[in-house]
This record gives C-alpha cells, structure tokens and sequence, in this order.
C-alpha cells in the first residue's frame, strides 16, 4: 500500500533536501519519489543526508514535468500557503494522511512538494485535487522542505498504522490525464461557443478546475461531462437549416 504512496519534489534547487527528504520517506516507509525538472540531480551530497536511505534516492524517477509525474494518479495534493485569491478544497496534514491512506488501494496516490523558495506555480496547484497547508506558527511559517516532508510522511504512517478506521473508498474516479484531457475539451468546446476567447480565457477556466476540483467527480460523471460537451460540439459545427421558400400567397387558389 505504501509503495503507491508518491512523494513528489518540483524543482528542487539544493540536492541535500533531496537527501533528507529520501530519509524521511523511509523512516516512514515510504518509498516512492519522483524528482520533476530538479535543478541539479542527486549527488554526493544528496547521498551523504540521506543516511541509510540510499535505496530510495537510488529509485527516484526524474520526471519533466508535474503532470508526467501525476498521469497514473487518482488523488493528488499539493503542498502550498492558503490562497485569498482563489480558495481550493484545502486538507489538514491528518486530513491528508487519512485521505492519501483510504484512497490508496484503488489507486497511486500522490503528495507534491514545491520549489523551496516559491513554492508550486498556479498552472501546478490546478493540478491537484487539493491543497494541504501544514498550520505552522504564522510568525515564523518557514518550513524546511525535508521537514515539511517528515511531518506529512509521519500523518501518512499514523494514518496506515490506523487504516482499519477508515473504509476503503468504493466510487471509482479518473485518474489525472483524464482529468486534464476533460479540462482542455472543456476549454475548447467554450472557446467554440464564444463563451471564453481563446487568446484571453482569464479565470473562467481557473475557477472551473477549482469547481469541478471541489466537485471531485466520479469516472462515470466525468464520462457523461464529456458526452455533453461532444453534444454541444456538434451542435456548433452542424451546418445551419436552409430557409424554408417564401409562398406567394397572391397565386394560391380560393378554398
């Protein structure tokens, strides 16, 4: 169940975090780590934090990008500050503990980790399903990343330790390309209409992620939203009726 638990770093900038962070993993089990666009790939450095960890920095898979890391996964949370400009469905660390644990077996599951001076882009947070903020003293909020990582990995094992407490979830929900293949049909079938243009989609298209993100369909309500939008395609693109001919009602004849 634990190997299909992902820990995720986005461009990670000093190798000795990724080090820490393998070690934190494996002291709670975990095992999977996907590095997307690191700046620079594990080294000696990396290597000499990671203590005992070695295998788990061994495994790491490099990835480009965010959503080849995610492509396979049912459930995704990201790590970030909350937002005023745009609330997302927000999870507290045992929330998300309890949540990656019970979704698990139907699925990989994935908790992703940003830049340590940045942070996740926005084109990134809309990527997951969730947001999780761990609820640090707010006068000094600064997190190192491998401690961040430590104190979301212990809520996973805690979670796992309990996992007889929270029924496995029975609803089967797309994976993320399937998700992301649903958002830019939507985006395209609303540029179509004239809804959104396609040189300015501003934050319709923010706020309809965060909608259906909120929502979280399932498999089968994601397959009829895109039977509704092939409907309205068709719709757009079938040719106009002819116009009925005129009658000229002078040359019709008397009852």
């Amino acid at each position: 169940m634990l190997e299909n638990i992902r820990i995720i770093l986005v461009s990670t900038s000093h190798t000795g975090n990724i080090g820490s962070t393998a070690r934190a993993m494996k002291t709670m089990g975990l095992s999977s780590l996907y590095l997307v666009n690191p700046v620079h790939e594990p080294d000696g450095q990396a290597s000499a934090l990671a203590a005992g960890a070695g295998d788990v920095l061994a495994n790491a898979k490099i990835v480009s990008t965010l959503e080849e890391a995610v492509s396979d996964c049912g459930l995704v949370v990201g790590t970030s500050a909350r937002s005023r400009t745009h609330s997302w469905p927000m999870l507290g660390p045992r929330e998300c503990g309890e949540k990656l644990v019970q979704e698990v077996s139907n699925f990989p599951v994935a908790l992703v980790f940003g830049r340590e001076n940045s942070g996740l882009s926005n084109e990134e947070l809309q990527q997951c399903h969730f947001h999780m903020c761990i609820p640090a003293n707010p006068e000094y909020s600064s997190l190192n990343l491998a401690a961040a990582v430590q104190t979301l990995c212990y809520e996973i094992r805690m979670a796992y330790l309990n996992r007889e407490t929270y029924p496995s979830v029975e609803e089967e929900y797309p994976l993320n390309e399937d998700l992301e293949r649903f958002y830019t049909h939507l985006e395209t079938t609303l540029e179509s209409t004239s809804f959104i243009r396609k040189s300015h989609p501003g934050v319709v298209m923010t706020k309809l992620r965060r909608l259906f993100n909120r929502a979280r369909p399932e498999s089968q309500e994601l397959n009829i939203l895109r039977g509704i939008l092939a409907s309205i395609d068709k719709s757009v693109k079938a040719p106009a009726p002819e116009p009925e001919p005129e009658i000229d009602n002078d040359n019709e004849s008397p009852n």
